[in-house]
């Protein structure tokens, strides 16, 4: 599925891996093309992040983290954030939160 929109700063798909909607995590694979990121972000649980191809980035307002395949990000609840591929390359990671977390973009 696209999922490129305000959020993203470029093309972006997703497949979400759980598709009940008893389950208790929403996980889904998020490919990021060359260079696409999104935007700073909050989530209303905690997030993790796995890569599973390419190198990217996690940030917050203080700090970025380049991630490489096998690289695990947590990012708490509530913390401003963004994550994407690098420039020169795309990255996959998987995504895990809580069912029902929302999602706020904080920034255009």
């Amino acid at each position: 599925m696209n999922v490129t929109g305000p959020l993203f700063t470029g093309p972006a798909t997703s497949q979400r891996v759980l598709t009940s909607n008893d389950a208790q995590y929403n996980v889904a694979f998020i490919h990021f093309a060359e260079g696409v990121r999104n935007k700073f972000h909050t989530h209303s649980s905690d997030q993790l992040l796995v890569v599973t191809q390419g190198r990217g980035m996690v940030a917050t307002e203080d700090e970025e983290v380049e991630l490489r395949p096998g690289s695990i990000a947590h990012i708490p609840a509530g913390e401003k954030h963004r994550h994407g591929a690098l420039p020169g390359s795309t990255m996959t990671h998987i995504s895990i939160t809580a069912a029902h977390s929302t999602l706020e973009q904080l920034e255009d």
